[in-house]
């Protein structure tokens, strides 16, 4: 974060950080509840600070991926696939959202989940088997995390085997944003890939995303965006959060030989990874359909909002000592899944996810830990999404 002398705002950043290291604009949570600041794009926008504001405005059906007019509409970052995905009435907006949450439910339902859990355990304990016989160190970014939630994704959205090598190229690049000497990739190649995959799906359907989608009649161009977006934003989040519980862990002995001793306790590891190890790299970005009155300030229709989780998640109003690693916090209400209306259909998936992969990572190799002093564990400059963008490791 820096300011910009002629508007006298701060400026968020999407450059590189230490990941466990406070992000500049978490000094921001002293002032006011939701203020005024400059984008990574350099667009004016309202940065929400604090988690009761945060959570009241994910219940507000007035904040959504609508804006009068998408083209001149202020950016967050420059970003097809974030822009792609707004529409120019707020009512088309709504019925989408409640559309899309409708058709994709029922693939993250509990029966589903109970179904798919024995094929995540087994998916991790191959992966972790696998990657203990690697020469030390070893990335467990690129090794492990990627391919183990990509995999699973795979299986949920229906891309067959022949086709997930091409896929996971398409998606290495699409978080990436763009800068003043680059442009960002778009997502036009994976969604000409999930177009095949939809067509394909139709003649032969599966128990499957791709497969519900067109049974439902939705179109293939959408069908395409869907699981695309289903794809990208699950596996950036479960990935980053492998990552981070892991080196977590590495450093909480006492912890980690309790979670993998209890479920209860892996539960609780799980919640205050997600609570507590994205320092930044956590906003959802949403537009006002008309004014608001929030936290004090009147957000105008069309501005820019800003929800920013890992803010809201080290708020000290509602989590004592933010800072601590404390997997017996009780209660928990961070907002890593989002709330109300734009609650994650996914989040059931991704905390078995974590939990599995945490459990067979450290029953196959207890001493795992990083292979570098915490300061080097960095986020990936000009990603939409915080995290490390490698964790060399050693057992």
């Amino acid at each position: 974060m820096n300011t910009s002398k002629g508007a006298e705002l701060p400026r968020l950043t999407t450059e590189s950080r230490p990941v466990f290291a406070a992000d500049p604009s978490h000094a921001l949570r002293d002032g006011p509840a939701i203020r005024r600041v400059l984008t990574p794009a350099g667009d004016p926008a309202w940065l929400v600070t604090r988690h009761a504001e945060t959570r009241e405005l994910l219940r507000d059906e007035r904040l959504g991926r609508h804006h009068p007019r998408p083209a001149s509409a202020p950016r967050y970052v420059d970003s097809p696939l974030v822009e792609m995905l707004i529409v120019d009435d707020a009512d088309e907006a709504r019925r989408l959202h409640r559309e899309v949450r409708a058709l994709l439910t029922p693939q993250f339902a509990a029966r589903r989940m109970r179904e798919l859990q024995p094929r995540v355990a087994a998916a991790a304990q191959t992966l972790a088997e696998v990657f203990a016989g690697r020469e030390q160190p070893a990335d467990l970014h690129a090794s492990f995390s990627f391919p183990y939630a990509l995999s699973i994704l795979f299986d949920l959205i229906g891309v067959p085997e022949t086709e997930r090598g091409r896929c996971a190229e398409l998606l290495r690049d699409l978080g990436r944003v763009g800068t003043a000497d680059e442009p960002p990739p778009g997502p036009g190649p994976l969604f000409a890939l999930f177009r095949e995959l939809a067509a394909a799906h139709r003649s032969a359907p599966g128990d499957d995303v791709l497969s519900r989608l067109v049974a439902s009649g939705v179109p293939d161009d959408r069908t395409a965006a869907l699981a695309a977006t289903l794809l990208f934003a699950g596996l950036e989040s479960v990935v980053s959060h492998v990552d981070l519980g892991v080196a977590l862990l590495a450093r909480h002995d006492e912890q980690r030989e309790a979670a993998l001793t209890s479920p209860e306790a892996m539960a609780g590891v799980v919640e205050e990874v997600l609570r507590c190890g994205k320092r930044s790299g956590s906003v959802l970005p949403r537009y006002a359909g008309e004014d608001i009155e929030v936290g004090g300030v009147t957000v105008r229709a069309g501005e820019l909002v800003l929800l920013d989780f890992a803010l809201a998640n080290h708020d000290e109003r509602v989590f004592e000592a933010p800072g601590a690693f404390d997997p017996t916090r009780s209660p928990n209400p961070h907002l890593s899944f989002g709330h109300g209306v734009w609650h994650c259909v996914g989040a059931s998936l991704a905390r078995i996810e974590l939990a599995e992969a945490y459990g067979a990572l450290f029953r196959r190799m207890p001493a795992l830990r990083p292979a570098v002093p915490e300061e080097q564990l960095v986020t990936g400059a000009g990603r939409l999404v915080g995290g490390p963008e490698e964790l060399p490791v050693v057992w």
